[in-house]
């Protein structure tokens, strides 16, 4: 008991230490250090976050979406681009982006637009294609020290970001809007960058080329398009290419070798979008985790067992239920991941 009193009395004199001088901090017991500081480091596995799991979330600003992630008790993150670039003083877009995506979505799919709504699509396409031209040239003149700024904000909330996702590597971005994109991801201390695998070789050969120079490794995402062999060519082109493997859209188009596939490619999934769903059998639907098909227990386990250093990182997709909001949902992911592998 006197050993027990000894030790809140020495750490609540720390922690007064702690605001006093920031000098004598650097030398602290990493108990006091890391004091109220979140962690999802769960027996060597690091559960981590993509940040579009807060995308219901009133305010995406930079500072909130570290809010979200802290009070998740979340330790490391894969960053959309939205709420860096926005810090970093990207100009800011008036389109209407869920107007323009359900239009573009109506064209697609074939179904007859009215006169207005042709001319409504007309005009929000200029407009986003005039936007895309100022963020272009502000991709192009951008200063990193904001980013750098940004990594410095999350790092002292206990927080790092091992992946980097703005919108800046697609086959329409210009080479110097990939060179950005790049070179943020590096001054907010990421790993890797990732994106929509763009079903194109020349494209990830050229990814991977830049990512070689800038050195950077180049995360590719799949949907139910991915496979047993989706990454091969990509792979085979650049050691800077590789994989931001998705298990549950891998389960939802009806692949049974997933744990195969992580033991295959384990040394080059750079990280891992986990989420709980069907398989096709059973609807393909997106459930609250411990509802749906895929295999997380045997995958996470596999990653602690086998010592896999990528990433498990919570991406929230199921709807959130009433009376709840994303931060309570991803908070029960992680729970649940302590569950498994506690």
């Amino acid at each position: 008991m006197n050993n027990r009193r000894s030790f809140i009395i020495k750490s609540t004199l720390g922690m007064i230490g702690v605001g006093l001088s920031p000098s004598w901090l650097q030398s602290a017991p990493s108990i006091l250090r890391n004091y109220n500081k979140p962690n999802s480091k769960i027996n060597g596995v690091q559960i981590g976050c993509i940040t579009y799991s807060f995308r219901s979330m009133p305010d995406q600003s930079a500072e909130a979406t570290l809010n979200y992630v802290t009070e998740c008790g979340i330790n490391a993150i894969e960053l959309m681009g939205g709420p860096a670039e926005s810090f970093a003083g990207m100009p800011e877009s008036t389109v209407d982006r869920r107007k323009l995506g359900q239009l573009l979505g109506k064209q697609r799919r074939g179904e007859s637009l009215s006169v207005d709504e042709r001319k409504e699509l007309v005009e929000l396409q200029r407009e986003s294609e005039a936007h895309g031209k100022l963020v272009a040239d502000w991709r192009s003149n951008t200063d990193f020290k904001a980013f750098e700024k940004l990594k410095k904000m999350y790092k002292e909330a206990g927080v790092s970001i091992y992946a980097f996702k703005p919108s800046a590597f697609g086959r329409g971005n210009s080479d110097l809007e990939i060179a950005y994109g790049m070179k943020a991801a590096k001054a907010l201390g990421a790993s890797h960058v990732t994106l929509e695998h763009p079903s194109n070789d020349a494209h990830t050969q050229k990814l991977g080329k830049m990512g070689e120079t800038h050195r950077m490794a180049v995360g590719y995402h799949g949907h139910e398009q991915q496979t047993f062999d989706f990454w091969d060519t990509a792979l085979a082109q650049s050691p800077a290419n590789g994989l931001n493997f998705d298990a549950g859209h891998y389960i939802a188009a009806g692949h049974t070798d997933i744990m195969d596939l992580l033991k295959k490619h384990h040394k080059r999934i750079l990280s891992m979008h986990t989420k709980d769903r069907q398989t096709p059998a059973n609807g393909k639907g997106n459930l609250p985790w411990g509802e749906g098909d895929t295999p997380i227990q045997d995958i996470l386990h596999l990653i602690r067992d086998e010592k896999y250093r990528f990433p498990a990182t919570i991406e929230l997709e199921y709807p959130v239920p009433d009376g709840s909001d994303a931060v309570k949902e991803v908070q029960k992911c992680l729970e649940y991941c302590r569950g498994l592998l506690g």
